[in-house]
């Protein structure tokens, strides 16, 4: 997968494409259908695959307030796409000069001019240009006059709910990290570097990895059974979320203790992957008590894992 860091690196000389367009926060399971649309679509043409997504997210320019915090790291998100197949991506700069521009001028600017899009395949509620004001009526307007064409792909449903990004964020907000993984197509990961905490948890034989995560969504406060990947490898854990109240913690920490694993992690890249809620955070009288839940949770997440709880490679 190529990627391309602005409009000025696209190549001037670059073939026809069939493309899509739009932020793709979580690259989840709608993304992934757009994507395999556009792939499928290139293949019978031809031509190439290309993703035209944006950085920063459009509300952090138009609507700071409305911001929303991004399910993934820049990092995650191109691994992601790269998961898909698709060809290239071209991550354009959203800032005040975009923002202004209207739908139809960001058309001719963006996707029927120098991108030379053959084909475009969104999805049924994208909106694009100044205000939003463009929508999938007005793209396939524009792109009949221009000889594009526009292709809707139909929104997904997983478990019984329309899979969005919003939705997403909503889930990993309340914790459900599960309804999380069935929108996502996998599990929702925090990853980033581990640094050294207090070593209470190898005082009571419950060594954990300190986690600095670089993603902005969090899961709710709680015990999760999780898995761990490190050096290549993956490892069953239990991954605590919280404050660490029987100690008198005053910072948010994502703590995991790895199943079976000594090694002393600091200073390690880890991703630590979500796959399913054990309890809410509890503050224990002492650290007997606290140690004697967490065999509890360490022997939950075994079962887990013992039943097939890994996560696909």
């Amino acid at each position: 997968m190529i990627v391309w860091n602005g409009m000025e690196r696209y190549p001037r000389d670059a073939a026809p494409v069939v493309a899509s367009v739009g932020n793709f926060d979580g690259v989840h399971l709608g993304h992934q259908a757009i994507l395999a649309s556009v792939r499928a679509a290139a293949r019978r043409r031809g031509l190439s695959s290309l993703l035209v997504t944006f950085d920063p997210h459009p509300l952090s320019v138009v609507s700071p307030s409305h911001r929303p915090r991004l399910l993934q790291t820049r990092r995650q998100k191109l691994d992601a796409l790269e998961d898909t197949g698709v060809d290239g991506v071209l991550i354009l700069e959203f800032d005040a000069e975009m923002a202004a521009l209207g739908a139809e001028e960001f058309f001719r600017a963006y996707l029927s001019g120098r991108l030379r899009a053959s084909a475009i395949h969104i999805g049924e509620s994208f909106r694009f240009g100044r205000g939003r004001a463009g929508n999938v009526d007005l793209l396939c307007r524009l792109g009949a006059e221009s000889g594009v064409e526009i292709v809707g792909v139909q929104q997904v449903v997983a478990g019984g709910e329309p899979v969005s990004s919003s939705a997403i964020r909503q889930a990993v907000e309340d914790g459900e990290v599960e309804r999380a993984r069935r929108m996502l197509g996998r599990p929702f990961a925090l990853t980033g570097e581990v640094v050294r905490g207090e070593g209470r948890g190898r005082s009571f034989d419950f060594p954990t990895a300190n986690l600095d995560a670089e993603n902005e969504m969090i899961p709710r406060r709680g015990v999760y059974v999780t898995e761990s990947l490190t050096l290549s490898s993956r490892h069953p854990s239990v991954t605590n979320v919280g404050m660490r109240p029987t100690f008198g913690g005053d910072r948010l920490v994502v703590e995991s203790h790895l199943i079976d694993f000594d090694d002393d992690l600091t200073g390690a890249r880890i991703e630590v992957r979500f796959l399913a809620r054990l309890r809410d955070e509890k503050r224990f009288s002492d650290s007997v008590e606290l140690a004697d839940q967490i065999a509890r949770d360490r022997a939950a997440a075994t079962v887990f894992f013992a039943a097939g709880g890994f996560s696909a490679p």
